[in-house]
């Protein structure tokens, strides 16, 4: 049955989750609280790259089954997928999902689905939606059912993973998670797992953590190698043939909106017993400061004095915009502390969010004594290195992703090194 939506939160899974159900028979009404996000949106603009956003909004708007306004309205199923960062402190900000619940609440009515798709710490349904949705006086699992459902989906594949991947429902009651579950199922092609809320928020966070706890062993192991004469990228791919061994890859921190954060959800919970989460984070925090002091040590190897550094990538992963807790913006204020000039450069990234950023390529790299890859953008890899090295003062490349083809730059007279290769 085709239901009426209202979604609050048009990013990066809002606007997708979106236009899904609008292309998929719902009658969908987008909310943002940003007047030049809903703008936009109206226009058929859009404010977030997405491989295929476009062509999605366009369709969504063009049929008139999706709407978007700054404010909320009455519906079947309100959605929320608004932001939960962290603050200063490591500690969850949840008033994104507060204001959220708040705003919806003067809208629902009997027999409305809420569900939660943020992704939060758990028992957030409980102590912060649910007390959001008591004024309306309807009985929360009976005449409102509520529910969480977290999505799974990386940037730069949202599309066919909102297809294909298998969907955690957690929901406060059997009835709550079964309405969600019927809803999701008119895009969704993987599995549907049903649960209960609490469950549900704690398997999204397990997810994350697990994959933070994985890159800081990278990490670690990035930084032994560096020590004994070894590419530590040639041995994690030689392990990885093992059939029950999956190490992830390291590199200059951990960014986005899930890995960098979420696993912070659980040392908040409970501190004493997540000691192994807490010491992957403090290690992939820490690999900004060990990438540009790594950068430091081999320009002054080469006697480089007041040496320049064009750092390449700063959205947090190829081939996006995306910036959140991207791990190049604590590399290049490492860098700057350690006495070095940055100039920033990142082609998907249009507008200039940090005073040393530049749109211009070749004022980037133009006197650098170094470059360094932070992002593996594919337009980096497709660099000529001759015509860079033409600009450049000192020919250094240090790629701390391993994705540039080093013996390309090495026959363009670069020196160069790779992070945790000691056979540089």
């Amino acid at each position: 049955m085709k239901k009426s939506i209202c979604i609050v939160g048009l990013g990066y899974i809002g606007l997708p989750t979106a236009v899904m159900f609008a292309n998929h028979g719902h009658q969908v009404h987008g909310v943002d609280i940003q007047e030049p996000v809903v703008k936009k949106i109206s226009n058929k603009e859009l404010h977030i790259e997405e491989n295929g956003l476009q062509e999605y909004l366009n369709e969504a708007i063009d049929s008139g089954m999706l709407t978007v306004s700054t404010t909320p309205q009455k519906a079947d199923v309100f959605i929320l997928a608004v932001p939960s960062p962290i603050k200063e402190d490591k500690t969850a900000n949840l008033e994104y999902i507060r204001s959220a619940a708040k705003s919806i609440a003067p809208f629902v009515e009997k027999g409305n689905l809420v569900i939660l798709e943020s992704t939060v710490p758990p028992k957030t349904v409980q102590d912060i939606v649910i007390p959001e949705l008591v004024p309306t006086g309807l009985e929360i699992g009976t005449d409102i059912l509520v529910s969480h459902s977290p999505e799974r989906v990386i940037p730069g594949r949202v599309f066919e993973e909102l297809v294909s991947n298998d969907r955690i429902i957690g929901g406060v009651n059997k009835e709550s998670a079964r309405a969600t579950s019927e809803l999701y199922r008119s895009f969704v092609k993987g599995e549907l797992h049903e649960t209960d809320d609490t469950t549900a928020e704690l398997v999204k966070v397990m997810e994350n953590t697990y994959r933070d706890v994985n890159i800081a062993f990278a990490n670690e192991l990035a930084k032994i190698a560096e020590t004994i004469d070894v590419d530590i990228w040639e041995a994690i791919r030689l392990a990885n043939f093992h059939p029950r061994v999956n190490i992830h890859q390291p590199g200059p921190g951990v960014g986005g909106h899930c890995i960098a954060v979420d696993p912070w959800f659980l040392v908040e919970l409970n501190p004493e017993l997540a000691k192994l989460i807490h010491l992957s984070r403090k290690t992939n925090d820490g690999m900004p400061e060990y990438t540009a002091q790594m950068t430091a040590d081999l320009l002054s190897a080469l006697n480089v004095e007041q040496p320049k550094v064009a750092v390449l990538g700063l959205a947090f992963k190829g081939n996006i915009d995306d910036m959140r807790e991207s791990p190049s913006l604590d590399v290049i204020e490492e860098m700057t502390q350690k006495g070095l000039i940055v100039s920033a450069y990142d082609p998907h990234i249009k507008t200039n969010n940090i005073s040393v950023q530049t749109q211009d390529f070749e004022e980037a790299v133009k006197d650098a004594s170094a470059v360094v890859v932070l992002t593996s953008h594919d337009a980096f890899k497709e660099l000529d290195p001759a015509a860079v090295g033409e600009l450049m003062k000192d020919k250094l490349l240090i790629d701390a992703k391993n994705c540039i083809d080093r013996s390309k730059w090495e026959d363009a007279g670069f020196r160069t090194h790779v992070l945790g290769n000691s056979k540089n």
